[in-house]
């Protein structure tokens, strides 16, 4: 007995280093990267820049997969249904990751108790624009007109539950107005709309907006974020637009990269260490300031507490304006 447990006792002190190598060897495989929304928006323009780079820093294919619908619960489960083992990663954001908790009462996840964090990427200040051909040119001439007209006037956005709409409802909680949400499959179409007049306006996230607006083929009325972009300058934030109402008004995107839960911890700290290596570096911060974004980027302790928090104050404000999916 005393020299089987001798032989058990040597070879495990001969796997243990073994396994470890095997974890911190990551990644030995293709990478997927499970994307919520269709191509297009803020969301696949992320995953696309954090994939491209990845693949070349690990010399692993990290593949895109694009799953849309119900608000990010199809990309959700199809992430939780896979092994925990960092070879399905999910690009999680302000919708799927803090509204969807409060916004839907059967929600197939808990984005605190099924995720291991890994970092955000990015903050996204949304930028409030409407199509020149409405008859307002400021947001407080918006706001008149849409107190004259209730139901008159219409928005876009990317779907119900995404950053968009979550704005948007919470425009229009404190400013006390009436606009009708037209929900579409996806950032793109939502956009495409407004260019073609179907819709009154949005407020999304820059990227998508950002040649639109250089080509004066949509009209900005103002910055969602306490903080003007660099990229557009000369447009005012909405707390600053000397509409009382909108006084300290925040309403900032923002996107960050999570795993199952149960993911090893080596596992979380590679990835965490090829996210910093993908977009903290000059040149992602260049990239991201000329499509109106900034770079953020965390420990998964920070993002963990940052998850919490977000939850928490767009919960009051779902709950506040009676926000329901559409």
């Amino acid at each position: 007995m005393k020299k089987w447990l001798a032989c058990l006792s040597s070879t495990l002190i001969v796997l243990t280093p073994l396994l470890g190598f095997a974890q911190t060897n990551y990644p030995q495989k293709p990478i997927r990267l499970i994307v919520p929304f269709p191509p297009g928006g803020s969301t696949d323009i992320f995953s696309r820049m954090l994939g491209e780079k990845l693949t070349l820093i690990w010399k692993q294919p990290v593949i895109i997969e694009n799953k849309a619908g119900a608000s990010g619960q199809i990309a959700v489960n199809e992430v939780l249904k896979a092994p925990a083992d960092g070879y399905t990663v999910f690009m999680g954001h302000i919708g799927t990751l803090a509204v969807n908790p409060s916004l839907f009462k059967n929600l197939s996840y808990d984005p605190v108790k099924d995720f291991a964090p890994i970092s955000r990427i990015a903050l996204v200040p949304n930028i409030f624009v409407v199509n020149p051909s409405q008859p307002f040119k400021t947001i407080q001439e918006l706001i008149t007109y849409a107190k004259a007209n209730p139901g008159k006037l219409t928005y876009s956005s990317g779907g119900s539950g995404g950053a968009a709409h979550i704005a948007m409802e919470y425009f229009k909680l404190v400013t006390k107005t009436d606009i009708l949400h037209i929900p579409y499959k996806g950032t793109a179409p939502a956009v495409m709309d407004l260019l073609g007049g179907q819709v009154s306006m949005t407020m999304t996230g820059a990227p998508p907006l950002m040649q639109h607006i250089m080509g004066k083929k949509i009209v900005p009325l103002g910055v969602s974020s306490l903080k003007r972009i660099d990229v557009l300058p000369q447009i005012a934030t909405l707390s600053e637009s000397g509409v009382p109402e909108l006084k300290g008004f925040d309403a900032t995107q923002w996107y960050g990269v999570v795993v199952k839960a149960g993911t090893p911890r080596e596992i979380v700290d590679k990835l965490n260490q090829g996210t910093r290596m993908a977009f903290d570096t000059m040149e992602a911060k260049e990239k991201l300031r000329n499509e109106g974004a900034i770079v953020q980027v965390d420990t998964p302790e920070e993002f963990r507490g940052f998850i919490k928090s977000e939850t928490l104050r767009w919960g009051r404000v779902v709950n506040e304006a009676h926000i329901t999916p559409n």
